[in-house]
C-alpha cells in the first residue's frame, strides 16, 4: 500500500527556458528529503512514433538535429514549419499523444512505489506549438485538455526568447516568441498553469519549491524547507 499519494508535476516553456536545470535542482531537494521521484520525457516515454516522427521531419525539411549550444548553434526545422496540411497532421499526432499520456498517467496512479512523478514536457508543449486563435485548433485543444489528467502542478518556466535562444541556439527568434505567447495564452484554458518566471537560478528554484510546498504539505510527513542550499 502507498505511503502517500501520488502527486504528479510537469514542467513546460520554450526551448532554452532553463526547464531542464529546473528539474534537476527539484529532483535533488526531493531526494534529500526522502521522497521518491520519477522522471519523465514526453517526448522519450510518451509521444507516439517518436523516433519516426523525427526521422519524417528531418528528410521532409532538412532541418539540423542534436541540442544547439552557444559554440554549435543548430538551425532546426520541425515545430517551426507551418502550414495548414502540417497543422491537421499536428492536430492528429497530438489526440494520439494525449491518449498514450493519458494510459501513461492512469498505470503511474495505480503504481505503490513512486511518491512523485516529474514530466520533462507535458501535452500543454504540443498544444503551444497550434495556431490556438482560429476554432478548429482552439476546438481540440480544448478536447485533448479534457482527455488527458491535469497534473497536481503544471509549471511553465518563462524567460525572454532572447536570452532562451542564447542558451540554446535552434530555433528563429520570432518562432520563440510565437511559442512563448502560446505558452501564456494557455493559461486562459488551464486553471492549473504556474508561471515562474526565470529570473537567477537561485531565485527560480525557490519559486518553484514554493509552489510545490501546499501540495507536499497534504501529505502526512512534513513538507521539507523551501530555503536553497549552496548551489555548486
Amino acid at each position: 500500500m502507498r505511503k502517500r499519494p501520488l502527486a504528479i508535476i510537469s514542467f513546460s516553456g520554450i526551448d532554452g527556458a532553463g526547464k531542464s536545470t529546473q528539474i534537476q535542482a527539484l529532483e535533488a531537494w526531493l531526494l534529500r528529503s526522502k521522497l521518491q521521484v520519477s522522471i519523465f520525457s514526453m517526448w522519450d516515454d510518451v509521444v507516439v512514433g517518436a523516433r519516426l516522427r523525427e526521422f519524417a521531419s528531418h528528410c521532409a525539411f532538412r532541418g539540423d538535429r542534436g541540442i544547439g549550444s552557444p559554440e554549435k548553434p543548430l538551425k532546426r526545422r520541425d515545430k517551426n514549419v507551418s502550414s495548414r496540411p502540417l497543422e491537421l497532421i499536428r492536430l492528429c499526432l497530438y489526440c494520439a499523444d494525449a491518449l498514450s499520456l493519458s494510459f501513461r498517467i492512469r498505470r503511474l496512479q495505480h503504481s505503490s512505489d513512486r511518491e512523485i512523478v516529474i514530466f520533462d514536457r507535458y501535452i500543454y508543449d504540443e498544444l503551444a506549438n497550434l495556431p490556438l486563435k482560429q476554432w478548429l485548433p482552439r476546438t481540440i485543444a480544448r478536447l485533448i485538455l479534457r482527455l488527458v489528467p491535469a497534473p497536481d502542478l503544471a509549471y511553465i518556466i518563462d524567460i525572454a526568447p532572447e536570452v532562451a535562444r542564447f542558451r540554446k541556439p535552434e530555433y528563429p527568434l520570432p518562432f520563440l516568441h510565437r511559442n512563448r505567447q502560446a505558452y501564456l495564452t494557455l493559461r486562459k484554458f488551464v486553471s492549473n498553469l504556474t508561471v515562474v518566471e526565470n529570473s537567477s537560478l537561485e531565485e527560480t528554484t525557490m519559486k518553484v519549491r514554493a509552489a510545490l510546498l501546499p501540495i507536499l504539505a497534504r501529505w502526512s510527513a512534513p513538507a521539507p524547507s523551501a530555503s536553497v542550499p549552496a548551489l555548486h
